[in-house]
């Protein structure tokens, strides 16, 4: 439960406790708010002692009475525009309510005026208005310092990732410019071979990271057209041969009849060419990868199979999240940017689907991923996303 803690003030003691009173047990509840909100009430007779109490214990809402014995309610109300910006939103009340004063009230940074003699009615009226411009608030500063943790998140995780292929790439560039200690051919053939596989890494590492902002952001333009999936799988395989052929591992595409459904070609390929290739990299010489799409009335299921070296129960459970990395034994020379399969999920969730994950250790991995099909009009696109119905086939 929220609670808001109040403040009246008030030169009149019936008036102070009668307000008292009234928001004593009041709860209320906000559309934008989760469970209820209750008012923690404390008095102050005078601004002197209101000031005192502001200093001494954190107020959220105050009912400050314009006419006061000596520190008069405007006078209070200026302290409190000036020490407590955004932190205590203020209430005037008056007996003498007239437009000058709710326009000079306003001005010195007021949020609402309640003009005497009020009903209880209108007291719990006024505070439930003021109650729910505080939760926003506080919504507000938790969204940003959950976004500022965020972003510093992201740019220490970047920082990090970019960091060991440069400091490679540094290294290998540097025993380059020793002519004597780099004359063997073969030497020098295997560092740039080794930079330029550091390089690659990075690039898709950025890629990767543009293509999630993009997705999460609903910025990424999208066109959805009738896409014929054994296709695009044929062409993710046919991206992934050399490395298959250097390690001998077979590539299976099992499709028995054409499955052409409405989607966004590029997206079709991401969720492909990150499936068969994690299928490859982590998997064990002479092995295989088998890629199998299904159709039915409601949706279509790609599965991908390999039979490499897996993952425990604890290992999937983690797959998703972003820049997550298998670290073990066997995955320490797998070089990946830890995006892809939370790239994946989302671009699934796009088509009302999703992706499950089952695995054995040294036994092997199939990721499953289901898209809904759905008529063109019933899936929502991103910014500037068109919508077609002429055929696609892969292009390079």
């Amino acid at each position: 439960m929220e609670t808001v803690r109040v403040l009246v003030v008030d030169d009149e003691l019936g008036m102070r406790h009668g307000v008292e009173r009234t928001l004593r047990g009041f709860h209320i509840s906000l559309a934008d708010v989760e469970g209820e909100i209750a008012f923690d009430v404390s008095l102050a007779a005078t601004g002197e002692e209101a000031l005192e109490r502001l200093r001494a214990e954190p107020v959220d809402l105050l009912l400050l009475d314009h006419k006061l014995p000596g520190i008069q309610g405007l006078d209070v109300l200026d302290v409190v525009s000036k020490e407590y910006r955004g932190e205590v939103l203020t209430v005037m009340i008056t007996a003498y309510a007239s437009i000058e004063t709710a326009i000079s009230a306003t001005k010195r940074g007021a949020y609402d005026f309640l003009a005497k003699p009020f009903t209880p009615a209108e007291l719990k009226a006024t505070v439930t208005k003021a109650a729910r411009h505080l939760m926003l608030q506080r919504q507000a500063r938790l969204l940003a310092r959950d976004k500022h943790k965020l972003r510093y998140q992201l740019i220490s995780v970047v920082a990090h990732e970019l960091k060991s292929p440069l400091a490679a790439i540094e290294g290998y560039l540097q025993l380059l410019q020793d002519q004597r200690a780099c004359a063997d051919p073969a030497t020098r053939t295997h560092m740039i071979e080794r930079s330029l596989v550091r390089l690659d890494g990075m690039r898709k590492l950025i890629f990767d990271l543009l293509d999630l902002t993009q997705i999460e952001s609903g910025q990424r333009p999208r066109t959805l057209v009738a896409t014929d999936l054994g296709a695009r799988a044929a062409f993710a395989l046919e991206g992934a041969k050399p490395a298959a052929e250097t390690r001998r591992i077979s590539l299976i595409l099992d499709v028995p009849t054409p499955v052409v459904f409405s989607a966004d070609p590029a997206e079709m390929d991401i969720i492909l060419n990150n499936l068969v290739s994690n299928a490859v990299k982590y998997n064990r010489d002479n092995g295989t990868v088998t890629v199998s799409i299904r159709d039915s009335a409601t949706q279509v299921t790609i599965a991908v199979n390999d039979t490499g070296i897996g993952m425990t129960a604890e290992e999937c459970a983690r797959l998703f999240g972003e820049f997550v990395r298998i670290r073990n034994v066997k995955t320490k020379d797998i070089l990946g940017s830890g995006l892809g399969l939370s790239i994946l999920k989302r671009l699934a969730t796009l088509y009302h689907g999703g992706v499950v994950v089952v695995s054995e250790p040294d036994v092997g991995t199939t990721f499953t991923v289901t898209l809904a099909k759905l008529p063109l009009t019933e899936k929502e696109p991103s910014c500037g996303t068109t919508s077609s119905l002429e055929s696609t086939s892969p292009t390079a």
